[in-house]
């Protein structure tokens, strides 16, 4: 018999899986706030980066080849560059602060995006432009864990079409969030009940990986781009809502 608690962590997983393999980002403003209702920050944290690391694998693994692999190498070399910075922001910096201003910038670009009907955007990869997100993402995600608003910045600026996009952004995640669970085992956060949750959300793991592929090439062009920019807004307001 599964327990409520067991019931609850599997359906947070399938959720935030089903969000992340369809629109490729945002399943960490659903995975560990709503893990750490019910759990150990200290569990919720790690399983979060152990599905991560399980889905964009998956993703990987079906689609490789509409991953853009220079701009993925760019933004994962150039985000490691990042992560000790967002240490330091975070220990340092006004926690308040950082998060109102990032919310405020993220949700504003997107409700340009939307308004300007992606007449903006870039014919080819702009190298310091490139550089400087992978490098903003890692400030994020080494301070907050929120690497993806940065990578879905750029990506919604390219124009990338709906699978490349997707198959992209787990490139970089599938990297960042091995990175991220060595320093998990590193000061020792890898405990039982991780393994146990893990287990049990495995299978909603690969059926939100597969309903999410459906879905993501369903959706085309502008459409695709207004749910990453509705997306981007409603990350940006979580963030100011954050902030007070």
């Amino acid at each position: 018999m599964i327990h409520g608690i067991t019931l609850y962590v599997m359906l947070v997983i399938f959720l935030a899986t089903l969000i992340r393999s369809t629109i490729g980002f945002g399943e960490a403003l659903v995975s560990v706030p709503l893990l750490a209702l019910r759990l150990p920050v200290t569990v919720a944290a790690p399983l979060a980066v152990v599905v991560s690391i399980l889905i964009a694998g998956l993703i990987v693994a079906q689609d490789w080849r509409d991953v853009e692999v220079r701009s993925a190498g760019w933004l994962v070399a150039s985000s490691l560059a990042g992560i000790p910075i967002g240490l330091l922001l975070l220990t340092l910096a006004s926690d308040h602060v950082v998060k109102a201003i990032l919310g405020v910038i993220i949700a504003a670009f997107a409700a340009y995006s939307l308004l300007a009907n992606g007449r903006r955007h870039l014919e080819r990869d702009h190298l310091m432009l490139l550089l400087g997100t992978g490098f903003l993402s890692g400030i994020l995600g080494g301070a907050y864990g929120m690497n993806g608003p940065p990578l879905a910045v750029y990506g919604s600026l390219r124009r990338w079409g709906p699978q490349q996009f997707r198959a992209t952004l787990q490139g970089y995640f599938l990297v960042a969030s091995l990175a991220g669970l060595a320093g998990y085992a590193t000061v020792g956060l890898l405990h039982p009940p991780l393994g146990r949750y893990l287990l049990v959300s495995l299978p909603g793991v690969v059926v939100g990986v597969v309903v999410g592929r459906v879905l993501n090439r369903r959706l085309r062009g502008d459409a695709f781009f207004r749910v990453v920019h509705g997306g981007l807004v409603v990350i940006g307001c979580v963030l100011v809502a954050q902030s007070t």
